[in-house]
């Protein structure tokens, strides 16, 4: 764990998940460590009701029959598509059902305009090839592939973004469940085991850069995540990325509630703005996700480590949210100034506190950058 600079779930949790499989008695899926039961308890946290002898956290935030409809959708036949618009956990989702289906959410397939079938089949060992000739030993299988070969969940990430070849290619891998290798005379099928399945993740900002064709979307079943619009959801969201962040760094600094709170207020004024903006040129470039707001609070929390006196205050925050949101220049700056004005500057006149150091932190960011 030391030595990683970011853990997969199924180390960072280990010791959840040996806890969990050691008193776990229903029955599980195909070659499933955990059962359905516990592999949604796993991810949303226990309850008292769950009869557990220690408290299990939850980890990922969001309405439970998204959870548990991922869950039954593994175990058929059908792969998983979590769609939604950036930041909404999607593939947090995806890294915590794999963990705890099969204790390996690493078997992932990045989806580029640059990603081959290759990507998702095989490859060959050049080297090996030239001095022994195409066998399976010289063979490269994708993690795709290796998924199906040990009967595991493999992830496909951000799937409208690869070509409609690649797409096809997979259609034939979740309809078929094997993938030939025409270049071998034998030993040349690679059949999937069961409990294979795959977790692909798209999101839906991209649709009609690489849509999905009808007959591979007949090969997934869909799960819709929205964006967390309820304050108490997202603060409880922004608060636990926070203290892994702060545990990860080491980092003895509290986050005052009345920033928190500033900082919830602030994306959901943003928000607000952007759905009733009439052009795009009136809207920030940013998604202004959960996981931005993440990002905000992060780089604040380090700023003041690094830079300042080890106090999280509204200024730096400030700074963070502009440097952070401000991609276009000068539009962004722009829409920002303008919520400054028109928004946290009569609100620290009637409210005061933390709004004031806001305010006065977001425009000399905004002068900085201008």
């Amino acid at each position: 764990m030391s030595e990683m600079l970011r853990a997969p779930a199924e180390v960072k949790y280990a010791e959840e998940l040996d806890y969990l499989e050691s008193v776990d008695t229903d029955p599980k899926p195909f070659s499933w460590r955990l059962s359905p039961r516990m592999v949604r308890l796993f991810v949303l946290g226990s309850e008292r009701a769950d009869g557990l002898d220690r408290e299990i956290p939850q980890k990922w935030f969001g309405d439970r029959t998204f959870v548990e409809r991922s869950i039954v959708t593994l175990a058929s036949d059908r792969g998983l598509l979590l769609i939604g618009d950036p930041g909404t956990g999607k593939s947090w989702l995806a890294e915590l059902l794999a963990a705890a289906i099969c204790r390996n959410s690493t078997l992932v397939v990045q989806g580029t305009a640059g990603t081959t079938e290759d990507h998702i089949k095989y490859s060959w060992n050049v080297s090996m090839v030239i001095a022994r000739g195409q066998s399976r030993e010289s063979m490269i299988p994708s993690p795709i592939m290796t998924a199906m070969e040990q009967g595991v969940i493999g992830r496909f990430e951000e799937l409208t973004r690869s070509t409609s070849d690649v797409q096809d290619a997979l259609i034939s891998i979740l309809s078929e469940k094997y993938v030939s290798i025409p270049e071998l005379d034998h030993d040349n099928i690679v059949f999937a085991r069961p409990g294979f399945s795959i977790i692909a993740t798209a999101n839906s900002r991209d649709r009609g850069v690489n849509d999905l064709s009808s007959a591979l979307k007949r090969r997934f079943n869909f799960v819709r995540i929205p964006v967390v619009t309820n304050k108490r959801s997202e603060a409880e969201i922004v608060r636990f990325r926070t203290e892994e962040l702060l545990r990860r760094h080491q980092i003895a600094l509290d986050v005052p509630p009345n920033l928190l709170d500033i900082l919830l207020q602030s994306f959901a004024d943003l928000r607000a703005a952007a759905a009733s903006a009439t052009s795009d040129d009136e809207k920030l470039e940013s998604a202004l996700s959960t996981a931005e707001q993440i990002g905000v609070l992060e780089d604040a929390i380090l700023h003041s480590q690094f830079f300042g006196d080890r106090t999280l205050r509204a200024a730096t925050l400030a700074g963070s949210l502009v440097g952070s949101l401000a991609r276009r220049s000068p539009e962004d700056l722009a829409i920002l100034n303008k919520y400054l004005h028109g928004v946290v500057e009569p609100r620290a006149k009637q409210d005061g506190g933390g709004w004031e150091g806001f305010l006065d932190g977001g425009r000399q960011a905004i002068a900085s950058l201008s």
